[in-house]
């Protein structure tokens, strides 16, 4: 949009834009509700529900993969005996939340940005809003936080598999679950081997009459008992409030202790994940084939199951696993590379989400569009030279919402620092030739497919991530806010840092 248009716009003013209603955006609106009840603020949601993920997919057996007392916010405590949540009572849980706290009427549903121009002349962030019905409204909004995750809501991942089209079953994508969907009785195909594969297996191994749980390499898997011994001695004898510090306690000190241990001594972690899956899966299943990862602990995220529910239905004869390439799909399954082909009514591609920066957003500053892999994250949440924006990001080697509460009170001691001193622009300055290095350390297949759109970390914080939350309770929530790496009303190298190098060489 050219500045001539924007100057015969009508403008909605906001302290604060709240981009997804999903656990992230809720903990942000609720955090601001209570740290500055004077800022104006809105939560832009997409979707006709909150919830996020919680609400989108629908497949069966659908659950968190981390503890519900580390995931669940410290301000609302999980009070629940079984701590790793089905969907459904997530979104109980959240939606106790928006009605308790009254954050309904914060969030416009079925609305979606579509563009967000960061205007140095006004310090403020210029949004065009689209509704459901097509038509538009912008905000100027002085901070601008995105809270839509990391994935296209709109569609997940889909190989280009030979054949594809010849099945004459059903296809059925966990992200678009098709709820009127009976497999009772079918023989049933899952692709995959990260957290969906293995939470569908053996929801569907319930009704279908076999399932395949079909996987190009194996992953690690864990079995947790779905309720703890603990929380169901101390909940009897102490306070919900004070149950649930200890049990946060707890499982935080043993995600991390996992973590580190993998990082330190990955084969002797290694060994004891085999060792555990040889005890579940009693003979039934070659470990050595199917739970023998190719990639150490923790270079990607660990599947969790609840009472060894997978294991379960493999040693029951319901479900078996395969690890083998596909070769092409057929009219009634799927032929592998090494000539074994599986029958099918029903193929579920757990494949994978696609990655997407900041909901598809059309963002710019001055009108130069930002370009994600120009820039470099500070402190997992602010991006170099891109001012007043947080993207509220969890960890990926623990609960997402451990990071997320940091990032939510680190945005409201920012404004305050802000408010007090008169400052209206902030951002991480980052000089363009410093050394970069991936942004993450995982090596899932989500993140390598679009490594090279992604935003980069540097070699030392605070442009590295920490991942171990500890560090960060140090280092971001009780750090000082000017650390000569922010700068305050400072907009002037804004423009030429995001022209595109043509621009710049000819200027």
């Amino acid at each position: 949009m050219k500045a001539s248009e924007e100057q015969h716009i009508e403008y909605e003013a906001l302290d604060v834009l709240i981009v997804g209603a999903g656990i992230s955006g809720l903990g942000m609106s609720y955090t601001l509700k209570k740290k500055r009840p004077h800022n104006s603020f809105a939560v832009i949601e997409s979707r006709e529900n909150f919830g996020g993920t919680w609400d989108l997919f629908k497949y069966p057996g659908i659950r968190s993969d981390s503890d519900m007392y580390t995931f669940a916010f410290s301000f609302k405590p999980w009070t629940d005996r079984e701590y790793i949540a089905t969907a459904e009572r997530i979104q109980n849980y959240l939606g106790e939340l928006v009605r308790d706290e009254g954050l309904n009427q914060y969030i416009r549903f079925q609305q979606k940005v579509k563009a967000a121009n960061w205007d140095s002349t006004k310090n403020r962030w210029l949004v065009t809003i689209s509704r459901a019905d097509g038509s538009e409204y912008h905000i100027a909004a002085k901070f601008f936080t995105c809270c839509s995750g990391y994935y296209n809501y709109d569609k997940g991942y889909l190989p280009d598999f030979d054949g594809f089209d010849d099945f004459k079953g059903t296809i059925a994508h966990p992200q678009k679950w098709p709820q009127e969907l009976d497999y009772s009785n079918k023989k049933v195909i899952v692709i995959g081997s990260g957290a969906t594969a293995v939470t569908i297996v053996p929801a569907m191994a319930k009704k279908a009459a076999h399932v395949t749980m079909l996987q190009r390499s194996p992953s690690y898997i864990v079995s947790r008992p779905a309720s703890d011994v603990l929380f169901r001695a101390l909940s009897r004898v102490l306070p919900a409030g004070l149950t649930n510090r200890i049990m946060r306690l707890k499982y935080t000190t043993l995600q991390q202790m996992s973590f580190v241990l993998s990082k330190k001594f990955p084969n002797f972690v290694r060994k004891i994940i085999r060792k555990m899956n040889i005890k579940d899966l009693n003979g039934t299943a070659d470990v050595d084939t199917h739970f023998n990862p190719s990639y150490q602990p923790w270079d990607q995220r660990m599947a969790l199951v609840p009472d060894a529910d997978l294991f379960n239905s493999v040693r029951t004869g319901k479900s078996t696993i395969v690890t083998d390439h596909i070769d092409r799909f057929t009219p009634t399954g799927v032929l592998t590379k090494n000539g074994t082909h599986i029958d099918a009514d029903i193929i579920v591609p757990a494949t994978g989400l696609d990655l997407q920066l900041w909901g598809n957003i059309n963002l710019s500053v001055d009108g130069h569009k930002v370009h994600g892999n120009k820039l470099t994250n500070y402190k997992g949440m602010m991006f170099s030279q891109l001012p007043n924006f947080v993207w509220v990001f969890g960890y990926t080697n623990s609960s997402w919402t451990l990071k997320a509460e940091l990032t939510f009170d680190y945005v409201c001691r920012l404004l305050d620092y802000m408010e007090q001193n008169g400052h209206d622009s902030v951002y991480p300055y980052l000089n363009p030739d410093a050394p970069r290095e991936n942004i993450v350390g995982l090596k899932s297949g989500y993140i390598l497919r679009k490594l090279d759109e992604l935003p980069s970390q540097g070699s030392e914080f605070p442009w590295c991530n920490k991942d171990l939350y500890v560090k960060d309770l140090l280092a971001i929530k009780h750090s000082k806010l000017a650390d000569n790496v922010l700068r305050f009303d400072d907009n002037k190298p804004l423009a030429d840092f995001h022209k595109p190098a043509a621009d710049v060489h000819s200027s």
